[in-house]
């Protein structure tokens, strides 16, 4: 698949079976599929190159037996130091340009990845940072963040906190390199949805998995775009209703 941007784009989604709230996660099946199956299968609907970061861990060995199946690349380092697995990643890959994702998004849309892409390549400068969720009008599940390589490494050398080395990518949005610029993808509103953004498309416990299994058996979301599935949780508010109790991990959780 041909680069998209600048230099060499790739997705980096970072998995593993060891999730403390819903152990082996996104092995668990939905509609006859894993939900990492679903998840890579909307990754590669942008277009692009798709490498799962996983851990070095012997339970994450199927993880790397079905991307690898797939014909995806594979990085395997650190299960507490995330960052450190990313920048390995990179590199490993010769990344200029990464696009992060987890795997506990299974239903990430890939036009809005497309669409961060192209918001990235427009400022042309490998010192920004681009995500969804700088401003929240997206659901919690189609979470997604664009910067360079090389503010990637910056920050994998520089980055000392835990929650900076667990989490990736707090340095850049913090600005730690004092370099960064800032830029929220943002959805359009439409009038539709009464709030897209406090709906919960993201899987960390069983009632997350419930409203996922009821998106995709029932109300095919695999083949929905963001629009499609939210459009669904607005004329199902019952649907919305299963994990809106769920309260989301805090950074250092």
């Amino acid at each position: 698949m041909a680069a998209v941007g600048p230099g060499k784009v790739g997705v980096i989604t970072q998995a593993r079976t060891t999730s403390t709230r819903l152990p082996g996660k996104v092995l668990l099946e939905a509609g006859g599929r894993t939900l990492l199956d679903h998840h890579l299968d909307r990754l590669l609907a942008a277009g692009l190159e798709v490498y799962v970061a996983t851990t070095v861990n012997a339970t994450d060995d199927p993880i790397v037996a079905l991307a690898e199946a797939r014909g995806l690349g594979v990085y395997r380092g650190s299960e507490e130091d995330v960052l450190a697995r990313f920048t390995g990643c990179a590199e490993a890959f010769g990344l200029d340009t990464v696009v992060r994702v987890t795997s506990d998004c299974p239903l990430i849309d890939g036009a809005l990845v497309r669409r961060a892409i192209d918001l990235y390549a427009a400022a042309a400068d490998p010192w920004t940072y681009v995500s969804n969720g700088l401003e929240r009008t997206f659901p919690r599940g189609f979470d997604l963040e664009v910067f360079s390589a090389e503010a990637l490494l910056d920050a994998g050398r520089n980055a000392t906190e835990q929650p900076q080395r667990e989490h990736v990518t707090p340095y850049l949005y913090a600005n730690g390199s004092g370099r960064m610029t800032l830029r929220n993808l943002a959805r359009t509103p439409d009038g539709s949805s009464r709030d897209a953004a406090s709906y919960r498309v993201t899987l960390d416990t069983e009632d997350d998995l419930r409203l996922i299994r009821a998106l995709i058996e029932d109300h095919r979301a695999a083949e929905l775009d963001v629009e499609g599935v939210i459009a669904v949780l607005d004329a199902h508010p019952e649907l919305a209703g299963l994990n809106a109790h769920v309260e989301q991990k805090k950074l250092g959780q």
